[in-house]
């Protein structure tokens, strides 16, 4: 895998700043980059949480940036473990342009976190980019990640925040957003846990709640065509273009089954279906979960 160097590193201009950054009170005065930013007409997602994340958060945002599919939709969060990790990992599966916005700058050596140096570089080569307001060698300090979330946050039409406790820097960024009079929704969770106390308070704040990849698509500002025998629009979108033995699959799981249940539902033969179901999972249209497969 090739490592960030300082050749691959560019310094942005505010004029050369995406559009929405160029419009909140206290820009960068400058940005470094490496990657290629995508184009103006795409829809900016800021995407955070906590980094003590749980299954339920994992799957929330995994589920509902799959269901982005065939959009032109950016991803953006902070390449931090937990689930910001996830989100760029979800976007890069659903073949979406993601945006990492760091709190170090960008040379390898200094990179953080270091555990996330590949993610990083996949961000990169599959046309995305890595940003930072500081420079190239700088290393990450405990203010240097609140001030990026201003950026995380300027940059993005919306953002979501997926899961955070009370006292989090994924707060801090949809904070942001409401300063900057964008659009904050969140995904609920359960009453008994920590991780949803955040989302919750957002939700008595104002914040959009969301259940499904279409209500962020309409967040966003798409105009969703669900036709009258029922299904979103973001799903049939994305099931375009899958072969026939792939829609038996999707029709067969309009239920959760298991393995066995849905193998013997194909027919014949086994590995056939088994190499069908893993192909399926990869592409993240299926994911196995308590003994049961179902859509994502």
């Amino acid at each position: 895998m090739k490592k960030i160097s300082q050749a691959d590193i560019k310094e942005l201009a505010p004029k050369d700043f995406p559009s929405l950054l160029k419009e909140i009170t206290d820009p960068p005065e400058k940005l470094y980059a490496r990657g290629t930013l995508p184009a103006e007409d795409y829809k900016w997602l800021a995407v955070v949480g906590s980094r003590k994340f749980t299954n339920y958060g994992k799957e929330a945002v995994e589920t509902l940036i799959a269901g982005l599919i065939g959009y032109p939709v950016v991803i953006v969060s902070g390449l931090a473990i937990g689930i910001d990790s996830i989100a760029h990992k979800a976007a890069l599966d659903a073949r979406l342009k993601t945006v990492a916005v760091l709190g170090s700058g960008l040379d390898s050596k200094v990179l953080y976190p270091s555990m996330n140096r590949t993610l990083a570089d996949d961000i990169v080569q599959a046309g995305g980019a890595l940003l930072s307001e500081f420079e190239p060698e700088f290393r990450a300090t405990a203010w240097s990640f609140p001030q990026r979330n201003r950026i995380i946050a300027g940059l993005a039409h919306a953002t979501l925040v997926a899961e955070a406790e009370q006292k989090s820097g994924a707060l801090i960024t949809s904070k942001f957003a409401t300063e900057y009079n964008r659009d904050v929704c969140t995904v609920p969770g359960s009453i008994f846990s920590a991780s949803s106390a955040g989302p919750h308070m957002l939700i008595k704040m104002g914040a959009t709640p969301i259940t499904s990849s279409d209500d962020l698509l309409q967040v966003l500002g798409f105009e969703l065509n669900v036709s009258d025998k029922g299904g979103s629009a973001s799903s049939k979108r994305r099931y375009e273009d899958c072969t026939e033995e792939e829609k038996k699959v999707i029709e067969l799981l309009q239920s959760p089954l298991s393995r066995d249940d849905l193998i013997d539902a194909l027919g014949p033969p086994i590995s056939r279906a088994n190499a069908l179901l893993s192909l399926m999972e990869l592409r993240g249209f299926i994911k196995e979960l308590g003994g049961e497969i179902r859509l994502i």
